[in-house]
C-alpha cells in the first residue's frame, strides 16, 4: 500500500513538473517597459524591452527594470509550482506545507 501511494505520489509530481515547464510566466516592470518572460520552472525564456526606454544615459534604470521584471516572473514562477505540486500530489490533503524548494 505504501508503495502505492509512492508511485501515485512520484506520478503526481512528474506530472506537476511537466505541467510546469510547459507553462509560460510573465514578470513586468516600469508600467511593461521590461518584461521578463520564464517557464513555470523558473527557466527565463525572453527579456522585451521597449524601445522607447533605451537610452545611454539611464542604463542604470534599465538595469533596475530587468532586475524587477526578473524578481517578479521568479515570485510567480515559485507561487506557481507550490501551487501545482500541492494539487498534483496528496501533501495538499495532508496539510503539509511544501517549502520553496523546488
Amino acid at each position: 500500500m505504501i508503495q502505492n501511494q509512492l508511485a501515485n505520489f512520484q506520478e503526481g509530481l512528474a506530472e506537476a513538473m511537466e505541467e510546469l515547464s510547459a507553462t509560460e510566466i510573465e514578470g513586468s516592470a516600469g508600467g511593461g517597459a521590461v518584461k521578463v518572460k520564464m517557464t513555470g520552472m523558473g527557466q527565463v525564456t525572453e527579456v522585451t524591452i521597449d524601445p522607447q526606454v533605451v537610452n545611454p544615459d539611464e542604463i542604470e534604470l534599465l538595469q533596475a527594470l530587468i532586475c524587477a521584471a526578473v524578481r517578479e516572473a521568479v515570485r510567480k514562477a515559485s507561487e506557481l509550482k507550490r501551487e501545482r505540486i500541492m494539487n498534483s500530489t496528496p501533501l495538499g490533503g495532508l496539510g503539509v506545507d511544501l517549502p520553496d524548494v523546488f
